[in-house]
């Protein structure tokens, strides 16, 4: 049973998904894959989120990035948008985040298919205790590391004449 269905509106964002992939797998997040175009194949999106069991869309799109609210329109299950980066950059950042009363998207960072990831596992950790823990884990292993390279900096500071 897929908890995460990544839907691209072009291959060409798979580098992005890429990056998303790698974190649900870190994770154990099992997870469906599809490329739909809001406006080439309308119909597809809406087969693809009616049809799925996932319990959080992360959506991927360029340009007019349409396809996370085509995506929302459809289901009431959180949508989380990435901005694919290209020539009009922040026309897709600003079509995500500038959705209409009622049909939100959440939108993370140009090119974030891991922040998207990381946020679809939060969202997934709400019900799922063991998924709780693993984030609990590795945020303490981040603040280490921070904690790790602190120390380093000071130490080669203390160097410089």
């Amino acid at each position: 049973m897929a908890k995460v269905f990544i839907i691209m509106g072009s291959k060409n964002d798979f580098p992005i998904a890429q990056k998303a992939i790698s974190v649900l797998n870190k994770y154990g997040v099992a997870y469906d894959i599809a490329v739909a175009s809001a406006h080439r194949t309308p119909k597809r999106v809406e087969d693809l989120v009616s049809g799925s069991d996932a319990d959080v869309f992360i959506s991927i799109a360029g340009l007019s990035a349409a396809l996370p609210g085509v995506i929302a329109s459809f289901t009431t299950k959180p949508v989380i948008g990435v901005p694919a980066s290209g020539s009009l950059n922040y026309d897709a950042l600003l079509s995500i985040v500038q959705m209409p009363p009622g049909i939100p998207v959440a939108a993370v960072g140009m090119d974030r298919g891991d922040n998207a990831a990381t946020l679809a596992v939060e969202m997934l950790a709400l019900s799922d205790k063991g998924l709780a823990e693993k984030l609990c884990e590795d945020r303490k292993a981040m603040a280490a590391k921070v904690e790790k390279d602190s120390a380093f900096v000071v130490e080669e500071a203390r160097k410089v004449e």
